[in-house]
């Protein structure tokens, strides 16, 4: 195998030769002075756009007042955050930490840790699907179980079942005495922005309600307004036990979290988890604004009605160059465009034209503009869409 050269930075990205010097709202500058419009959002992290005003000042306030405490005492910020995203949500207890990986082990292990504190410790095999991505930690990867993750990492973390996406038979069947849980992300992200049906989440709800077991959903991409609602599992009228959230929690700056209902979490004690960074003021002064702005009266509805706006432009595309464009998935301001080929020399093709996507499994070019796009915004981006299709090979 030929080995990439080592240099100062790790080489394990296949970065884009472009680089970016400030953002403002729904648009990026680069170094070299060209103006985008950013329909990636730092893979759906920048929900409320760049530089959003009351994240700055939240930002700035804090800066200038405290940075770090250690978990060992009491953090205000930390329990205004917690405070409110339990009022926000099914939750009834939180655990800030400081990524989506990190939220994801966090949730292992209080799947297992509920069992374990009940004299079940046997019970500890969790329920997971192909085509997920939970993170690049040994849980997250032995989750998922997939060639390109797992390559050169074995051992991986035993207790997981890996079974085909959305198929309600193999997870009636994976289910023995020995599963604790199920974990699921209602919208596939990476994995091509693939939706669980509403009827199969609730029959995943069933399922756990009929054997026991606790669901926990990796809202991690798909939560914080990006659909419509502050977490994805509500438009199914789903109450999980444990959900897991990042990227458009910060807005831009490091944190996640732990969602959980008190059951769930009942095993989790003193002594059992914890986080040297997590629930930092910082942070979470800037969660607590983000989700201020998100739950605003007309905030989400707004959402609503801008991917309402996409979806109808993208399936008119769709119409338009059905030579190019196989399929339109998602749900709100997560959107994703599966091309017959080349979605990789497409997403190139764009960025010549001054807009930033990202990519996903299943040649899926992602759509993910901030939550505050413009009707505008959507317009013009269709328009390079456009022109992309246009010369894009058949």
């Amino acid at each position: 195998m030929d080995l990439p050269a080592i240099t100062s930075l790790l080489p394990v990205y296949r970065r884009y030769d472009l680089a970016f010097a400030r953002g403002e709202g729904s648009w990026l500058w680069t170094t070299d002075g060209r103006r985008m419009l950013d329909f990636c959002s730092g893979i759906a992290v920048t929900g409320l756009g760049h530089a959003h005003p009351r994240l700055v000042a939240a930002l700035i306030e804090q800066a200038g007042r405290l940075w770090h405490v250690s978990n060992l005492f009491q953090i205000p910020e930390l329990q205004k955050l917690a405070d409110r995203l339990v009022a926000s949500t099914f939750a009834d207890t939180v655990f800030v930490c400081n990524s989506g990986a990190e939220a994801i082990e966090a949730a292992v292990k209080m799947a297992r840790r509920h069992f374990w504190a009940r004299g079940m410790p046997e019970r500890n095999r969790i329920v997971t699907f192909q085509g997920a991505f939970h993170g690049r930690t040994m849980a997250g990867i032995s989750a998922v179980g997939s060639k390109k993750m797992v390559e050169g990492f074995d051992p991986l973390l035993p207790g997981f079942d890996i079974i085909p996406f959305g198929d309600r038979d193999a997870v009636r069947a994976a289910i023995r005495p020995e599963t604790a849980a199920i974990l699921v992300e209602p919208i596939q992200g990476e994995g091509g922005i693939r939706l669980l049906p509403e009827q199969s989440l609730r029959g995943l709800r069933s399922l756990c309600d009929e054997h026991g077991l606790l669901l926990v959903l990796d809202e991690i991409q798909a939560g914080m307004g990006r659909t419509g609602t502050l977490l994805a599992c509500e438009q199914a009228g789903v109450r999980p036990d444990i959900v897991t959230i990042a990227k458009g929690l910060g807005g831009g700056f490091p944190v996640g979290a732990c969602l959980a209902t008190a059951h769930a979490a009942s095993g989790m004690t003193a002594g059992t988890h914890g986080s040297t960074f997590g629930g930092n003021p910082l942070a979470c002064t800037v969660a607590q604004a983000v989700v201020e702005v998100m739950t605003q009266p007309g905030f989400l509805a707004q959402v609503v009605e801008r991917g309402r706006s996409l979806r109808t432009r993208l399936d008119g595309l769709a119409s338009e160059y059905p030579d190019v464009i196989a399929e339109v998935r998602g749900l709100g301001l997560l959107a994703g465009i599966r091309l017959h080929r080349d979605s990789a020399g497409f997403i190139r093709a764009l960025q010549e034209l001054s807009l930033v996507t990202a990519p996903a499994a299943e040649e899926v070019v992602r759509l993910l503009p901030p939550l505050t796009v413009t009707e505008s915004e959507i317009e013009h981006a269709i328009e390079l869409l456009a022109a992309a299709c246009r010369n894009h090979p058949r």
